[in-house]
């Protein structure tokens, strides 16, 4: 991959540069342009015919989101009653839908597709012994969801790299080495093995690269909502890395057998992972 320049200094006397493209940014950029041009279209036809017709639909064009989001939370309420976590409450489902509607928009509509290289990754050594952080980003998404980490990681002097998983539906398996290249770049900030974060699919992505490099030192793996087993959406999805999500699918099993064969004890020692019972996806 080439160099992209950042727009901004770095931070300091710490060297950053961004080692990233997004097709993902390209895509969505699109779809905002698209859903904005089908809704001014939508209004101004509608407009002298019904009014109420017209605010209607450009309602539910911008803002349907946050009915799928209802109906995914409704759904993941009931397929998760027999889960072995507490059941969420009513108010903790309501909750996280509503941070879950007020947070996309800053995602999907403005971190991903306009600000996903405003922070540059840290590259220039520093104080050795320190691990690095090296994000890994899930489904849909590329290195903009994790700018708030980003900001608190420099104010604290903790250096970080990050990586862009591509193609945005291609196989997960075909992750490995950008993690791999990741995993050398944040090596050799600090000297020391460092830590991986990841959400969502992010974590099938880094068993993955673990799998095919076991001799490879990490500080730890930190998991957020990975569907480690599968997702029940995952049956509905029609592209490569969806479908390996499938709960309980032959990719997952497949892969939990290649772990359990190279590490028979203790194979996610260096795992933690943080799941909720108010998850609308996993």
């Amino acid at each position: 991959m080439q160099d992209v320049p950042s727009k901004h200094p770095a931070s300091g006397p710490r060297k950053q540069i961004l080692r990233a493209r997004s097709a993902l940014a390209r895509l969505q950029l699109g779809l905002m342009a698209a859903a904005l041009i089908f809704t001014a279209l939508w209004f101004f036809y509608w407009w002298p015919r019904s009014p109420l017709a017209a605010l209607l639909g450009a309602v539910l064009i911008l803002g349907g989101y946050a009915l799928v989001l209802a109906l995914e939370g409704l759904a993941a309420a009931w397929l998760n009653r027999l889960d072995e976590a507490p059941r969420a409450r009513g108010r903790d489902l309501l909750g996280a839908w509503w941070q879950e509607v007020c947070v996309a928009p800053q995602v999907f509509l403005w971190r991903q597709p306009f600000r996903w290289a405003s922070l540059p990754d840290d590259e220039e050594p520093t104080a050795p012994g320190t691990p690095a952080v090296v994000f890994i980003h899930g489904f849909v998404c590329n290195r903009g969801l994790w700018l708030p980490w980003m900001r608190r990681l420099r104010d604290q002097g903790v250096p970080y790299v990050s990586v862009n998983l591509e193609p945005v539906f291609g196989s997960i398996d075909d992750y490995a080495e950008l993690i791999s290249e990741g995993v050398r770049r944040a090596h050799a900030l600090t000297g020391a093995p460092p830590m991986l974060v990841c959400h969502s699919m992010g974590g099938l992505a880094a068993r993955v690269w673990l799998a095919s490099e076991p001799q490879t030192a990490v500080h730890r793996v930190v998991t957020i909502g990975s569907p480690h087993r599968g997702t029940w959406l995952g049956r509905f999805s029609r592209v490569a890395n969806g479908r390996q999500m499938r709960l309980g699918g032959d990719w997952l099993l497949a892969l939990q057998a290649r772990e359990a064969q190279i590490a028979p004890t203790g194979t996610y020692a260096r795992f933690v992972c943080w799941y909720s019972n108010a998850d609308n996806i996993v």
